[in-house]
C-alpha cells in the first residue's frame, strides 16, 4: 500500500489515548513510506494524525471543501492541500487517492465517511481494504450492531468480514496488506438467510 485515507474526528475525544494513537498511526504510516490522505483540517484527531506523519517527514495530502478552508481550519504544513466544492467530492477524491481506508474514533462525519466507503466496497465499486482501529474499544458497539445486522438477515457474513478490525496499528496494517475483496453480490435472498 502506497497511500491510506484516514477518517477521524475533528475533536480530540475525552481520553488522551485517542490523540496518542492518532499521532502514532501518522508516524507509523510515514515510517512505512505510506502517504496519508485525510480531511485536511488542523483540528482534533485530524490535525494530530497529520502532525504525526509530518513529524517523520511523511507525505500528507489533505482534501478540504472550500467552505471549510474559509473557516481557517486548514492545516498549514501539508505536502498538498486539495480544495473541492462539496463533502461528497471530498470523499470521492479521498477514495480515488488511496489504496486503503482506516477509521479512527470520530462523530457523525466520521461514521458517514466510513459507511459510504464500506457501502461502495460492498457494491463492488472498489476493492480496497477498510480497517477500523478500535482504540480502547471505541467501536465495540458498532461492531455489535454489524453482527446484529448479520444475525437479523440484513447483511451477509461475507460483507461483515470485509471490515478489518484491530486495536493494534501494526496488526491492522498487516490485515490490510493481506486483504482480498470478496466476489459476492450485496443482496440477500430469503433463501440465503
Amino acid at each position: 500500500m502506497k497511500s491510506i485515507t484516514v477518517f477521524c474526528g475533528s475533536s480530540f475525544g475525552s481520553d488522551k489515548i485517542y490523540e496518542e494513537q492518532a499521532f502514532l498511526l501518522g508516524q507509523t504510516l510515514a515510517k512505512q513510506n505510506i502517504q496519508l490522505i485525510y480531511g485536511g483540517s488542523e483540528t482534533g484527531l485530524m490535525g494530530t494524525i497529520a502532525n504525526g506523519a509530518l513529524s517523520e517527514n511523511g507525505k500528507v495530502t489533505g482534501v478540504l471543501p472550500q467552505f471549510l478552508k474559509s473557516k481557517e481550519i486548514a492545516h498549514k504544513n501539508l505536502t498538498e492541500l486539495i480544495l473541492v466544492e462539496t463533502m461528497h467530492e471530498r470523499k470521492t477524491k479521498m477514495s480515488e487517492l488511496c489504496d486503503g481506508v482506516i477509521v479512527l474514533p470520530g462523530g457523525y462525519g466520521t461514521l458517514e465517511e466510513f459507511f459510504e466507503m464500506i457501502t461502495w466496497a460492498q457494491l463492488g465499486l472498489h476493492k480496497k481494504p477498510i480497517g477500523i482501529l478500535n482504540i480502547d474499544g471505541f467501536y465495540n458497539d458498532l461492531i455489535n450492531l454489524v453482527e446484529n445486522m448479520v444475525n437479523k438477515g440484513f447483511l451477509k457474513a461475507v460483507n461483515r468480514d470485509m471490515l478489518l478490525i484491530s486495536d493494534n496499528i501494526d496488526n491492522l496494517l498487516e490485515k490490510m496488506r493481506n486483504y482480498e475483496a470478496p466476489t459476492v453480490g450485496k443482496w440477500i435472498s430469503k433463501e440465503e438467510i
